[in-house]
């Protein structure tokens, strides 16, 4: 749900087909998200992308608030019908936001939440997941950014020898 494309400043949600690409995982079925889901959305994301760039858990805790209060009209109930399982349904509350929602109930729960980053580029910004063992991961893609960066660092420093 990034709010970028590798190293350009469109928001994906700004475009109706974009925005219902990016939205599909979630729930979005077929046809253009309304503008208040949108804006729902929107909403979610820069709480989201606040939570992830937080530099200290302790700072993090109104920011959770807020996130939790903006999903707070979604509801789920207990389905205990398949033996051995429990399945979450939704039943109140934007669908598209509820899924959003409960996938990050998931990360939280599975103490996955802290592998979220956002890529080191500062004109990307995109939010990937660090599989690294080491959690040091910076670019959402090496290829794309990484490099980007690397070559930008050398030139600069190519630059300032020269001179």
């Amino acid at each position: 749900m990034g709010a970028s494309d590798s190293g350009s400043t469109a928001d994906k949600l700004d475009s109706p087909e974009s925005a219902t690409l990016v939205l599909r995982p979630f729930g979005q079925e077929d046809g253009f998200p309304t503008v208040q889901r949108l804006d729902l959305v929107r909403a979610v994301r820069d709480d989201l992308l606040g939570l992830v760039d937080v530099r200290e858990p302790a700072d993090a805790s109104q920011d959770w608030a807020a996130f939790s209060g903006r999903v707070g009209s979604i509801a789920f109930r207990q389905d205990f019908s398949s033996p051995g399982r429990v399945d979450l349904r939704q039943v109140a509350g934007d669908p598209v936001v509820g899924r959003i929602a409960r996938d990050v109930a998931a990360l939280v729960t599975a103490g996955s939440w802290s592998r979220l980053r956002l890529c080191a580029n500062d004109v990307c910004r995109e939010a990937f997941y660090d599989t690294t063992r080491s959690r040091t991961r910076r670019w959402h893609s090496y290829e794309i950014c990484g490099n980007r960066s690397n070559v930008a660092a050398y030139r600069a420093r190519s630059g300032s020898r020269a001179s």
